[in-house]
């Protein structure tokens, strides 16, 4: 890996590394920069292709991250491989996570991770070599979901990719696809209520984890999901230190009120690709957001392919930016 370091017009001085995907030999170059989300400093890296030039107008791309992810695990690695073929990739810690600045810290605000996202847009905007005319945005689990909220009513993104869609609220509200009894949400809301009066008066706060914590609370009934979740955030195969895999639970009330869906078929109408895996236990969500689209639209299922494996698995993950590549050449 090569280190350069190098200055630039949109923020103090920055560190660009050359970096070479280990499956395919390909390179990239990353530059480590900053935005505002209002008060926030966002946190990022700017994946660059390894021809760049100053000089040249390029495609762009915002990369938004899974819930409990940050920059530097699946998100950043679709970004490399993407910023190979030429797009000029953003990726980010949202608000409230990883190096990103905001507290309360692990705060899992839809709304927030919405604007971030149209805030990466702005950033991409004051660079000279983006043309502007052509920016898209893509997520992964919750970021896919995030990713089609904001697709909706951000007309800078000209097409939304989506790889393992998780919306946040629709996911939240229920499990898998399938909607809680409305009891037992207002129990789940009745108690984050509470939890917030506590924390009002000084109580610690508390927090749930998106995915198991320990081996020990997987068993036989586990969703592949959860499963799968465990191996990749909590082990040395995507763990990454800035990456807590849990969520402040004073966030579900947020999480509750969100819906990533909900105007899909009247304002998204820019080209959409929805990639799920044959076998995802979240596959039902990228069918929901097909079946609600009037516009352009594109279900790609990789055969075999769990949630989790779209990560990183090589021979799911080269697929799908097969397809990302293709479906971007739109912009």
């Amino acid at each position: 890996m090569d280190i350069i370091t190098a200055s630039t017009n949109h923020g103090a001085r920055t560190t660009r590394r050359r970096v070479t995907d280990d499956e395919k030999g390909q390179t990239a170059m990353i530059e480590t920069v900053s935005f505002k989300n209002k008060a926030v400093e966002i946190a990022a890296h700017l994946h660059l292709p390894d021809d760049f030039s100053k000089d040249k107008k390029y495609p762009a791309l915002v990369g938004i991250h899974p819930a409990g992810g940050v920059k530097e695990q699946t998100i950043g690695h679709y970004a490399k491989r993407l910023a190979a073929h030429g797009f000029v990739t953003v990726v980010y810690d949202s608000s409230y996570q990883g190096e990103s600045g905001g507290e309360p810290r692990l705060l899992e605000d839809p709304t927030a991770r919405v604007e971030d996202a149209r805030c990466a847009a702005d950033f991409l905007t004051t660079l000279p070599f983006v043309d502007t005319e052509r920016i898209g945005v893509f997520g992964i689990c919750a970021g896919g979901g995030y990713a089609i909220s904001v697709a909706q009513t951000e007309r800078r993104f000209k097409a939304v990719a989506t790889v393992s869609a998780a919306p946040m609220g629709e996911g939240s509200r229920g499990f898998l696809g399938h909607l809680s009894p409305v009891s037992e949400q207002i129990k789940t809301l009745e108690m984050v209520a509470q939890q917030r009066t506590a924390e009002a008066r000084g109580a610690d706060p508390a927090y749930a984890p998106f995915v198991p914590e320990t081996l020990e609370e997987i068993d036989d009934n586990t969703p592949d999901l959860l499963r799968e979740g465990y191996d990749y955030y909590r082990t040395p195969r995507g763990q990454q230190p800035r990456s807590k895999g849990r969520f402040l639970l004073s966030s579900m009330d947020r999480m509750y009120a969100f819906s990533a869906f909900d105007q899909i078929p009247e304002l998204l109408t820019q080209p959409m690709l929805l990639i799920a895996g044959s076998k995802a236990d979240t596959k039902i969500f990228s069918d929901q957001a097909y079946e609600l689209s009037n516009g352009p639209k594109e279900l790609f299922v990789v055969e075999g392919a769990t949630h989790i494996a779209m990560y990183d698995v090589p021979e799911y993950v080269d697929q799908a930016i097969g397809k990302m590549v293709n479906f971007f050449a739109v912009l």
